[in-house]
């Protein structure tokens, strides 16, 4: 009889050639190494996205809140100054030396805070008028490390965000 039958209690019966299961040692090890490999060659290209990324956000963050100072002069029909230091953001209604204003978004001192892994400089705080016009017009730089990205105001009142 041939291997893949046998005679089993006066019948024939098929039996099924025996394989092997999983992979072996040698295959694992190469597998891992390939994977370790890969692993090692993205690891610089993901560090230099993430920074980028938290950049980029911390931009659009700046951005967005210089945009809701020039909302809240048009809605209150006053001028609003956009004070903004290194760790917070601050909305004086009427004038830079006037009035805190605390609303959504603020604490109770009217402060809202930047993000902790940025730096931010300022040429100026602007004050948007009740039309919406900032003076004087300023240029914000959002950096971490070596990635830096710009957010300007410009006199127009136009809020932009760039390199």
């Amino acid at each position: 009889m041939n291997t893949q039958t046998e005679l089993q209690a006066g019948r024939l019966t098929a039996r099924r050639p025996q394989r092997q299961r999983g992979f072996s040692l040698p295959e694992l090890v190469v597998f891992l190494a390939v994977v370790g490999i890969l692993a090692a060659m993205s690891t610089p290209l993901f560090l230099n996205y993430y920074r980028t990324a938290q950049v980029r956000g911390a931009a659009s963050d700046i951005a967005a809140y210089l945009n809701q100072g020039r909302q809240l002069a048009l809605q209150r029909n006053t001028n609003v100054c956009v004070n903004i230091s290194a760790t917070t953001i601050r909305y004086n209604l009427g004038g830079c030396g006037g009035a805190v204003w605390v609303g959504a978004g603020t604490d109770a001192a009217g402060n809202i805070a930047t993000p902790d892994y940025i730096t931010l400089t300022t040429t100026g705080n602007p004050v948007f008028n009740y039309l919406g016009a900032a003076t004087p017009a300023a240029t914000y730089t959002v950096s971490r490390g070596t990635y830096s990205l710009t957010v300007s105001v410009s006199a127009s009142g136009r809020v932009l965000v760039g390199p």
